[in-house]
């Protein structure tokens, strides 16, 4: 909503407003031209009300726009102070008298308001207002809103011919809001657009390891959209519910990691569907922990390109306006963008992977075929020299040399096996930390926080991987059998140098660390690891265990 407590000076003020004088003429041609030279939306519906009180000289007047609904969606003000406007209290939806030119579109002159059968009162601190005139703004036939104007100055009801000056003046606002409509349609259009390319073209740029393709995703989204809120919805699957894997805007630390088991809201997106408008209450169960009305709507698209189902959505509050058929058709531009980036890019890495694995299996050969040969050669030619030897200090050295080189060739069979037992098609690490701790928390009534940053699917080796699954593990079975906790959040960070692991409670703490034995275990992961492992605690604030190991460069 807006509200103009002046008038801007239009036309003179002691101009007639004879609808056949050259001053009338004047007035109507200025007003005109005050709607006329400017695109945005807001400032012509404001220089509109303010040109009407202008033209008929009236001392208030309002613009209502007709929502969806058939209600006020938008009521634009002009006459009244600030002050005045909050004594009044909520703005008019569209009852009464303003509502009967909502079901009737047709000017209607009253000289009191206050008689009309449909009068509905008026709010306490209400300025007085008698005289009345209305008329409808159509644009191609369809009533976009109404022009109220009330108390005409000098006490005089409104003529036939402010009447007339008023139509010709809605004909007029109803060509500058097209105007500003097809402007503001193209704005967006291009913002969408452009948001598109720019997180296409930051996806598949590879100059910066830090990077994390969803954050990159989100931040583009809510730039382009000019939402509120633009998060990544993860579906674990089985009936496991969704968890938000990258959020950026309103709150977005309050939904980051939370998970939610309402993913039957959206099981019938697809590629190829719209996407899916979600209400206020819809929005809230997908992102459950935010304050009741932090969304008022939402729109919601299935992410493709990625090994998982995905799912971005867009959220908007006051004062951001409703989702449009604009943004419905963008979105899936937008969408069409980012997931033929997130594809290539995917085909890029698995290629990478290939690669990685040729070169595995081409050691592996090289391994078989040359060095172990060659070792098991020479441990034949050491055992040939004991027909040369009696003294048993000799022999014995060649048995220890011999011995040794058996264990080096079984070593090195077991790197051959390990290297050529490696599955050509992986699941990403992440998508194992989230099954992980969903597992760890089924049949708990406590839901899991996770919050991930950084690139941890890219640099993050499989011998690393291992040795932090097994710390999650040990810390949440660890905090679900003992902290007695109301929430568990999970953290890991993928920094240029370091992987930090953090798994933090609210519950009952501890004084002094617990006896041996799982604690142990994550202490000499983090040794093999070359990292450390960091347990703080105290009575009734918590438990933060922190492990972090260096990542290779």
């Amino acid at each position: 909503m807006a509200s103009r407590a002046e008038q801007p000076s239009l036309i003179s003020p002691d101009a007639g407003f004879g609808s056949g004088t050259p001053a009338g003429i004047g007035n109507l041609l200025s007003a005109f031209g005050a709607t006329a030279d400017n695109l945005e939306l807001d400032t012509v519906l404001e220089r509109v009300t303010a040109a009407a009180c202008q033209l008929v000289d009236a001392r208030f007047g309002a613009l209502g726009v007709i929502g969806p609904d058939r209600m006020l969606s938008q009521f634009i003000t002009v006459g009244l102070q600030d002050d005045e406007i909050r004594r009044i209290g909520p703005l008019p939806e569209g009852h009464g008298v303003l509502g009967l030119l909502i079901t009737e579109p047709h000017p209607l002159r009253l000289h009191d308001l206050r008689q009309h059968p449909r009068a509905a009162g008026v709010p306490e601190h209400h300025p007085q207002m008698t005289s009345f005139l209305g008329v409808p703004i159509r644009i191609h036939g369809t009533v976009f809103g109404n022009l109220y104007l009330t108390e005409k100055n000098g006490g005089a009801d409104f003529s036939d011919t402010d009447e007339q000056l008023l139509v010709a003046l809605a004909a007029a606002a109803g060509v500058a809001i097209e105007n500003s409509h097809l402007f503001d349609e193209a704005t967006r259009r291009t913002r969408w657009l452009q948001g598109g390319l720019d997180a296409a073209r930051e996806l598949l740029e590879q100059n910066d390891a830090s990077r994390n393709d969803f954050e990159v995703l989100t931040r583009h989204a809510l730039s382009a959209s000019n939402s509120s809120l633009a998060v990544i919805l993860r579906d674990f699957g089985h009936d496991r519910g969704l968890i938000c894997e990258a959020a950026e805007g309103e709150l977005a630390g309050v939904f980051l990691g939370r998970s939610s088991a309402e993913s039957a809201l959206l099981e019938g997106l697809t590629s190829s569907s719209d996407p899916l408008l979600l209400t206020a209450d819809d929005a809230a169960r997908l992102l459950p922990g935010a304050p009741r009305g932090t969304l008022d709507t939402a729109l919601c698209t299935l992410l493709t390109g990625t090994e998982e189902r995905q799912f971005l959505l867009l959220g908007r509050s006051a004062p951001c306006p409703p989702f449009s058929r604009v943004d419905h058709e963008m979105m899936r531009s937008f969408t069409s963008h980012v997931s033929l980036a997130l594809e290539l890019l995917g085909a890029h890495r698995r290629r990478e992977q290939q690669a990685v694995f040729g070169d595995r299996d081409r050691i592996a050969r090289d391994l078989h075929d040359l060095v172990i040969q060659r070792l098991f050669a020479t441990g034949l030619s050491i055992q040939s020299l004991r027909k040369y030897l009696t003294d048993s200090e000799p022999l014995n050295r060649i048995t220890a040399v011999t011995s040794e080189l058996d264990s080096t060739i079984r070593e090195l069979r077991d790197t051959i096996y390990s290297l050529r037992s490696v599955p050509q098609i992986t699941p990403t690490f992440t998508s194992s930390i989230f099954a992980l701790v969903a597992e760890a928390f089924d049949g708990h009534e406590l839901e899991p926080v996770v919050q991930l940053s950084g690139p941890v699917d890219t640099v993050v080796d499989e011998a690393v991987a291992a040795h932090v699954r097994a710390v999650l593990l040990e810390g949440l079975s660890n905090a679900l059998r003992h902290a007695h906790a109301a929430s568990i959040t999970v953290t890991l960070r993928a920094q240029p140098e370091r992987l930090e692991l953090t798994i933090a409670d609210d519950g009952r703490g501890f004084e002094h660390l617990p006896a041996p034995g799982g604690l142990e275990n994550m202490r000499r992961r983090a040794e093999l690891c070359g990292g450390d492992l960091d347990i703080r605690s105290a009575p009734g604030e918590g438990t933060v265990v922190r492990f972090a190991v260096p990542l290779k460069g």
